[in-house]
């Protein structure tokens, strides 16, 4: 509803205003009219709270602080007996505060305080009404406290840290002190237990896979044992091969020796066959022979001195000359026995190949049949040498695990034990009563926005035109304490006689020839200030010289005779009936230039009276002596007099109730009389507080109001 009437009055100013704006100032006077039932509502809700705060019997809260470790200290370093955890995993700290919160683990509690027994408990118990339970079972019983004492139990893990509180409520703080204690002790107790059943499953499982894999150890050393003396195998280890390939190896390796000398001694033959045999190494380092050829260049250095003056037969070079052939013989016959030795050599050599390649050649046939032989014994071997390894490394394991089993293994441990509270957890007086009052607060203003959006009455001059699609003459100030229409019209400058003059000046500008010649007020329903405006426009406007006629049309029930203090006995019934003294109808009213008609006696049935033309005739035989002439009508909504009304008078203006007329009834009119082919000038709101004025008509209406006080 405020929103349509912004939206309405800034398209009246020329103001573009976005549909979805909010218009904040619009919700401060919601709450500001309605805050005293903000104010009730948040006081009972208020209320409400501190009563059933001091009703709530006191809840206390033991607290106690655990350490969960990912790993304890490695005794004995056992891999894969527990799933490992990533330290990114927060999988594993999950789990715990899971396992925290278990039925099993409640039941451990139940078991080790013997709560069935406990005065505290047994109502909880005794009130089960499962047929399991009233039996008198214990475990059923036990079963029965496990969701109660679930129920007081919170885990609360302590950020950035391997920290976990363990939080329990109850009305005894002895007990609860004494129930998280135990809470406690109980999981490092079910987590120890929980590793130990790990570790003698286990073993248990090992126990049989190792008498399993010695039964299959057994067998298969046995066959292989049994296959190799079937077939003659003899193998000289477990890394190396048979006799018969061991001496093939060593063959083929004595074989690659003795090619390589055989080749060696051919290469140093080839050179001592070929020329005079004099470069040969064993030549070259034969000191014999250096030395000889040493002695024949000394003895040839004197023949060749002692041939300048002798002659080669002379006796002297004779002997010299027999030296040198003495000489160059033995230096031959060394030679020839160094070519000797290395063709010894050499066939020595050819001899030992010849050898090796002839066993070689022997040795390949019995280890190509010794291979076909031991394929079966190799698959054997293989089998063998499997279950001794999976056998050896389950033994292992057995034994490994067997030590680490006697080793306690807890990463778990308290780091404060649970103390008997003094104070009470919950109800918190301080912080319910704050969250009451929010609450309270919230639901008030909630309220108050839901009876304003529920609210269909007219309650601004905005809303009122934009239901009317017609524009808001003026608006009217609600009296004050003690006011009255006649006090407030006394003082020329209380806003109530500065509303009227405001809609005097705009009756002057609404039709082209000025104020209109007939007017009609009238209003959707009863008491709405359409008699008072009557009277009050009428007075304002025979202020200002216009000579007026005020008639009271309303036949059911009139109130201008009572108003001005004048004879009722003739009057407007009388002249639609067929009186023809229409000059005796009007009676002064005391005021200048403001005359009055008075309804007359009542008439048992007033359309009948208008719907004729005795009412146009009425006004058309008085427009020559008035200027104005102003008909207070009946209500539209219910009546068929005031369109008759309407229809006769040359403009209406439309009377609402600020905070009483509501939309459908206003619409209603309007539709009544726009079917009569009424000219509504405009609308005119009564009543109005200025506490509800935003902006436009509210602040004119503050600013004037201001000035007449």
């Amino acid at each position: 509803m405020s929103t349509d009437s912004g939206n309405a009055h800034d398209a009246a100013i020329g103001i573009e205003r976005d549909e979805d704006e909010v218009d904040l100032l619009e919700y401060w006077r919601i709450l500001r009219d309605r805050k005293w039932l903000i104010v009730a509502v948040a006081g009972s809700i208020l209320a409400l709270t501190l009563v059933l705060t001091l009703l709530t019997t006191p809840i206390f809260r033991a607290s106690s602080t655990l350490q969960i470790d990912r790993e304890t200290i490695k005794v004995v370093d056992v891999g894969g007996l527990t799933p490992a955890d990533s330290p990114y995993d927060e999988d594993f700290y999950q789990t715990q505060y899971e396992l925290l919160k278990s039925r099993s683990l409640a039941l451990r509690v139940i078991q080790d305080l013997k709560l069935v027994d406990n005065p505290q408990f047994n109502p909880i118990v005794q009130g089960d009404k499962r047929p399991a339970v009233a039996a008198g079972g214990l475990q059923a019983r036990e079963r029965a406290l496990i969701n109660p004492l679930l129920g007081g139990v919170t885990i609360e893990p302590v950020r950035n840290s391997r920290l976990v509180k363990i939080n329990f409520d109850s009305t005894n703080p002895a007990l609860a002190a004494r129930i998280d204690n135990a809470w406690g002790q109980a999981f490092i107790a079910s987590n120890l237990e929980r590793r130990l059943d790990a570790t003698s499953y286990a073993r248990k499982y090992l126990e049989d896979r190792l008498l399993q894999l010695k039964a299959r150890l057994e067998d298969s050393e046995k066959q292989l044992v049994r296959f190799a003396t079937e077939q003659q195998i003899v193998s000289v280890g477990d890394d190396k091969p048979s006799l018969s390939a061991q001496n093939l190896s060593d063959l083929n390796a004595s074989l690659a020796q003795a090619q390589d000398a055989r080749i060696k001694a051919e290469s140093e033959w080839g050179q001592a066959s070929a020329g005079s045999g004099l470069g040969m190494p064993q030549v070259v380092s034969n000191q014999l022979i250096q030395k000889l050829r040493e002695n024949r260049t000394v003895i040839a250095a004197q023949y060749q001195e002692k041939l300048k003056t002798f002659q080669p037969d002379y006796p002297d070079m004779q002997r010299l000359q027999g030296q040198l052939d003495e000489i160059d013989r033995q230096v031959n016959a060394e030679i020839n026995n160094i070519r000797a030795s290395v063709k010894a050599q050499y066939d020595a050599t050819r001899s030992q190949e010849d050898l090796l390649t002839q066993r070689i050649g022997g040795l390949k046939g019995d280890v190509l049949d010794l291979q076909g032989r031991s394929i079966q014994y190799n698959i054997l071997k293989r089998e063998a040498g499997t279950n001794r390894e999976l056998y050896d490394s389950l033994l292992q394991r057995y034994k490994e695990i067997g030590v680490a089993g006697n080793v306690g293994t807890n990463n778990i441990s308290v780091v404060d034990t649970a103390e008997v509270p003094t104070s009470r957890n919950t109800p918190r007086l301080s912080l319910n009563l704050a969250v009451g009052l929010l609450l309270g607060l919230f639901a008030g203003v909630l309220a108050a926005f839901l009876l304003h959006y529920l609210d269909r009455s007219i309650r601004s001059p905005q809303t009122l035109e934009t239901l009317a699609q017609r524009p808001v003459l003026g608006v009217v100030p609600r009296f004050g304490a003690g006011e009255t229409p006649a006090t407030a019209t006394l003082d020329l400058r209380s806003p109530f006689a500065e509303s009227y003059r405001s809609v005097r000046t705009a009756l002057q500008f609404a039709t082209s020839h000025g104020l209109p010649r007939t007017l009609l007020m009238t209003s959707p329903g009863p008491s709405e200030g359409k008699t008072t405006s009557a009277i009050e426009l009428a007075r304002n406007i025979a202020q200002v010289g216009r000579r007026v006629l005020l008639i009271d049309a309303d036949l059911r029930n009139p109130s201008v005779h009572r108003l001005f203090k004048l004879d009722n006995a003739f009057g407007l019934s009388n002249i639609l009936a067929g009186a023809t003294d229409v000059q005796g109808a009007v009676q002064a009213s005391g005021e200048t230039n403001l005359s009055v008609m008075t309804s007359g006696p009542i008439p048992p049935s007033p359309p009948e009276l208008l719907a004729g033309d005795a009412l146009a005739n009425l006004l058309e035989s008085m427009r020559g002596h008035f200027d104005l002439i102003l008909m207070d009508g009946p209500p539209v909504l219910g009546l068929a007099d005031a369109p008759l009304l309407a229809n006769c008078a040359e403009a209406t203006v439309v009377c609402a109730l600020s905070d009483s007329t509501r939309h459908d009834a206003l619409k209603g009119a309007l539709r009544r009389l726009l079917a009569a082919k009424a000219h509504v000038l405009g609308t005119l709101l009564v009543g109005y507080t200025h506490k509800h004025a935003g902006y436009g008509y509210g602040g004119y209406s503050d600013y004037t109001y201001s000035a007449s006080r």
